[in-house]
């Protein structure tokens, strides 16, 4: 049990590394559940996973709290109104995928999450982030610098371009936050726009697969669970603090030799040792 509770802890010490990183964690998940899958049921393993993942999303939450608030009586009458326009263009971005991701869930986990799929897609959107960054070297003005200056045809664009992530090792964020850097918006504002996108969609989905999994399970499946949960929390917290002050005065080529690299890594694993 011991060294179930490790695996746990890792995992979603992973999770909240990656999910908010522009470097899948899907891709991470898959190659680290590979070398060393946590020994619970196949349902309870799918639910680890979608807690962990709903662990993230409530650090955002946390986090901008304030920011997401629109009931808080700090703020004035004009203040909660861009608070609540706020929320209502994270809606109009979360309708593309929320939509999509629905109707072909049940196939994408089915055939889309292989290690092929996954190799290629870190690879080719590492690629995308070095040849992108190189282009826009030396230019810093936006179009977007604010994210009161988002606007709803902004918000369609994100929504269209997180519809990418639905594929196996794209990264929510890293779709998201590239296309936000591709029409014209700041890094930082790409960044928590793209944090704030994945509540209703990361939370709805999580939330259709608890009610699908059920809650029946042993309580050493429990505990793990929780584990994952607390360790996913926690790390996600300080990697979204670390993104944003990293983008204050760093571009994202890292993330793309990151993930190249990454891709060649679980290549040469499936290829060799899994045969």
């Amino acid at each position: 049990m011991f060294l179930e509770a490790l695996k746990s802890l890792l995992l979603g010490v992973v999770q909240g590394i990656t999910e908010w990183l522009p470097i899948s964690s899907t891709g991470h998940l898959i190659l680290l559940d590979d070398l060393i899958h946590l020994q619970v049921g196949q349902q309870a393993h799918e639910l680890f996973l979608v807690i962990i993942q709903l662990a993230s999303i409530l650090a955002v939450v946390i986090l901008y709290f304030s920011t997401l608030n629109p009931f808080s009586k700090a703020k004035d009458k004009t203040e909660k109104h861009k608070t609540y326009q706020l929320w209502a263009k994270v809606l109009v971005a979360t309708i593309p995928a929320g939509i999509v991701g629905i109707l072909i869930d049940d196939y994408m986990t089915a055939h889309l999450y292989r290690w092929e799929v996954v190799a290629a897609a870190l690879f080719l959107y590492g690629l995308l982030y070095i040849l992108l960054e190189k282009k826009k070297k030396g230019v810093e003005e936006y179009r977007v610098a604010r994210l009161e200056d988002v606007s709803y045809k902004d918000a369609v664009y994100l929504g269209l371009f997180q519809m990418l992530a639905l594929v196996p090792g794209t990264s929510r964020s890293g779709s998201t936050i590239l296309g936000g850097i591709i029409i014209g918006m700041e890094r930082q504002v790409a960044a928590k726009f793209s944090f704030f996108m994945a509540i209703p969609v990361m939370a709805g989905a999580s939330l259709l697969k608890l009610l699908k999994l059920g809650f029946s399970y042993t309580r050493d499946e429990y505990l793990l669970i929780g584990i994952g949960f607390v360790s996913s929390f926690v790390v996600s917290l300080f990697v979204i603090k670390a993104l944003i002050a990293y983008v204050r005065k760093h571009d994202f080529s890292i993330f793309g030799y990151y993930r190249i690299a990454l891709a060649l890594l679980v290549s040469v694993y499936f290829l060799t040792v899994r045969i």
